[in-house]
């Protein structure tokens, strides 16, 4: 509330088209939602982010491990994760459209590369830090390779995974929104460069606002309670 009042007072204060008061967003935001505009465009940036993060983190975990366990591997391929962690997202996807033409899915693959890194390389740290005593007692009592990922790993890099999920999410969708921009004909990245074209600043604001309170929901409806359920054997 205090942050919509400053919002509102600063509107008034400026009197500019380039700020426009929060019930003017509001107005855009209903209409476009009953136009039907918004939950399309919403819908498609959500499947691409849904599609894209399904990829990304199975992979991810799977390669983070690996590295994380395998001194060699992770000697090798280190420095292919500097490289690709420091490449900008936005070469990654022009270069996925040169290659690959302007199909989703370049887009999708374009989002994944941008994303594995971050992900192999907060796992590759939970899994150095895994506790040798558990891994041996594991050995010991032969639980095998899924028993031991089941209850000796995976609680231990659960942290990690949240981790990588939650910065993964807020890092996808803003991949996306460049690869709608660049090569999407649909989805919040093309409204969003329609509205700046038009310098409708409302509408901007309207679809911003509209995909916050998505991440939102996700966060509170998804995430957290998967937090606490997998975190319920440390009790």
């Amino acid at each position: 509330m205090i942050l919509l009042g400053f919002w509102h007072g600063l509107a008034l204060l400026l009197d500019s088209s380039n700020l426009p008061l929060p019930y003017q967003v509001a107005q855009v935001l209903w209409r476009e939602t009953l136009s039907g505009q918004l939950p399309y465009h919403l819908g498609a940036t959500l499947l691409r982010l849904v599609a894209s993060f399904s990829i990304a983190m199975p992979l991810g975990c799977a390669a983070g491990i690996v590295l994380g366990r395998n001194a060699r591997a992770d000697a090798f391929f280190s420095h292919w994760l500097v490289v690709l962690l420091n490449v900008p997202a936005l070469v990654t996807i022009i270069l996925c459209y040169v290659w690959f033409g302007l199909v989703e899915s370049a887009a999708i693959f374009a989002v994944v590369v941008n994303k594995l890194p971050n992900v192999i390389v907060t796992i590759r740290e939970g899994a150095r830090v895994l506790d040798k005593d558990l891994l041996e007692m594991a050995h010991c009592y032969q639980f095998g390779v899924r028993k031991t990922l089941i209850h000796v790993v995976w609680p231990q890099l659960y942290p990690f995974v949240m981790s990588a999920t939650r910065a993964g999410l807020a890092l996808i969708w803003k991949i996306i929104l460049i690869v709608e921009l660049l090569g999407r004909s649909n989805g919040m990245g093309y409204q969003l460069h329609l509205y700046f074209q038009l310098f409708d600043v409302a509408s901007i604001l309207a679809y911003t606002i509209a995909f916050i309170v998505v991440m939102q929901l996700i966060e509170q409806l998804i995430l957290k309670p998967l937090e606490q359920t997998a975190q319920q054997w440390r009790r």
